[in-house]
């Protein structure tokens, strides 16, 4: 019986790149974002808050980061998923849960190792946000 298995996590350094690339593209965008890292256990692994942006939205990026660690797929895809699936639509007001684009996961030769997650402009601003930090790292949502 295998009792552990491995998990691949992104290093600190990556991390870093990839929250500094989200930034720069916000910046690019004209936007403030928070920015927030977690891995595939949905634990957090970076975060960084551009001065000006929307204190709320401090949560809301740390969520979807966690939103698609857990789940696997972007933030984007849930009013697709409700919209097919009534008896899903429960599961919309759970705690961490965010249903509306800015949270991509993070896979890297297939393996899911965490999300990324962003708030601060609009959903898709957010999410060309994410993709910008994981391109950085060589990854590609």
């Amino acid at each position: 019986m295998q009792v552990a298995v491995q998990q691949s996590v992104l290093t600190a350094e990556a991390a870093a790149t990839a929250l500094q690339a989200a930034v720069a593209h916000a910046e690019s965008l004209g936007i403030r974002i928070n920015v927030a890292l977690a891995d595939s256990s949905g634990v957090q692994a970076g975060f960084l808050r551009m001065p000006g942006a929307f204190l709320h939205s401090i949560e809301i990026a740390i969520d979807k980061a966690y939103t698609a660690a857990s789940f696997g797929f972007p933030t984007s895809q849930w009013p697709a998923i409700f919209a097919e699936d009534e008896a899903l639509r429960t599961i919309a007001h759970r705690p961490r849960l965010v249903a509306f684009g800015g949270g991509v996961p993070i896979r890297q030769e297939g393996v899911l190792i965490g999300g990324i997650g962003v708030s601060g402009g609009s959903a898709e601003q957010d999410e060309a946000c994410a993709k910008a930090g994981l391109r950085a790292i060589g990854i590609e949502s």
